[in-house]
């Protein structure tokens, strides 16, 4: 990140960056904080949410912490696999790292389901 960006974006890069290299790409009014190419979690209106799946989301849901969602005009709200993080965790950082591996591991297994992308065919040059 560079100077002049969000000041809660910099704080939890900051603590993130005692588990592993992480950066912050903004999107969509947020931005995605990733581990390499690989998007573990977001941040949107100074809230971090972590990747979920079956392996880790019993932990938010424990914890009390919803899923992220959001709403375009005149439709209903969506819910992305993304939880909120507990907001204890980035306090003092020292759980935090622990569950963005798991955040991580969840990024990695959905990335491994996905369907692949098909490539466009295109005619041979004729020559």
């Amino acid at each position: 990140m560079r100077g002049g960006e969000n000041e809660y974006v910099a704080h939890v890069l900051e603590l993130l960056r005692r588990w592993a290299p992480v950066a912050a790409r903004r999107m969509f009014g947020g931005y995605g904080i990733y581990r390499g190419d690989i998007m573990f979690a977001l941040i949107a209106d100074d809230t971090l949410h972590f990747k979920t799946d079956a392996g880790n989301r019993a932990d938010y849901e424990a914890a009390g912490m919803a899923p992220f969602s959001y709403a375009r005009a005149g439709r209903a709200a969506v819910s992305m696999s993304y939880h909120t993080v507990p907001p204890d965790l980035l306090e003092t950082g020292d759980e935090l790292g622990a569950w963005a591996e798991q955040a991580f591991a969840a990024a990695l297994r959905a990335r491994r389901t996905a369907k692949p992308t098909r490539k466009i065919r295109r005619p041979a040059a004729s020559g």
